[in-house]
């Protein structure tokens, strides 16, 4: 897989991207990580991305000729790219959509600053995502979260793929408990359930411990 993340901030990523999972998956070659720079397509000295909104109005908007210019860029390297753009106004991000991006050959996230940007930016996109109803400085944050979550779902990405099966959200629950040693922590016990080596029977607490942490999750949100 390809991914292309468009930014004024492309050095935000150095280190989320060369750590950990996703370091790997790139030497692995599993997927190739660009982060582009807009200023770097902008069409004055200054490398100006932003202007004052036309009708008035406070903050600045992101022009649309650099972000143009960039996806030029990208498409000239890929033309099937699959182009996101990071808004809060945008579809909430959420495992299944992961699990639809971890299927794309390529994929480009347009990250906004200031107010957002022009809205002609759009027709760039095929599709808009938001991690939550809230608002962050840029897209930066959302784009690491959502390369992330899709480039661990790579075959070959995780050294046990079996670990995907019984994620936080794979089968619609929240995961189940997890305990490792020691046994008995400041007074806190392992459940006995977990020591007793009946693995039907483990099964089943899981289970049930994942159905009441989903129902508590889900009450919690609806309120």
């Amino acid at each position: 897989m390809e991914i292309f993340v468009l930014s004024i901030f492309p050095e935000m990523f150095d280190c989320v991207f060369n750590q950990s999972i996703i370091k790997r998956a790139q030497q692995k070659g599993i997927v190739q990580i660009e982060a582009i720079n807009i200023r770097d397509f902008a069409l004055d000295k200054h490398r100006t991305t932003d202007d004052y909104p036309y009708g008035g109005g406070a903050g600045m908007v992101m022009k649309p000729e650099p972000i143009y210019r960039a996806m030029d860029y990208v498409k000239s390297k890929n033309s099937n790219t699959h182009t996101i753009l990071l808004t809060p106004a945008g579809k909430i991000f959420n495992q299944q959509k992961a699990k639809e991006l971890a299927k794309k050959s390529s994929l480009a996230i347009i990250c906004g600053r200031y107010e957002g940007f022009d809205e002609r930016v759009r027709y760039l996109a095929d599709e808009e995502i938001s991690l939550g109803r809230f608002v962050l400085s840029g897209g930066e944050i959302a784009a690491m979260a959502i390369v992330d979550a899709v480039v661990r779902l790579l075959e070959g990405v995780l050294g046990n793929p079996d670990s995907l099966k019984e994620e936080t959200f794979e089968d619609g629950l929240v995961e189940y408990p997890q305990y490792t040693r020691p046994r008995v922590f400041r007074g806190m016990s392992v459940p006995d359930i977990l020591l007793s080596g009946n693995h039907k029977k483990i099964k089943e607490w899981r289970m049930q411990q994942s159905k009441l942490r989903t129902l508590k999750l889900t009450g919690e949100e609806d309120g």
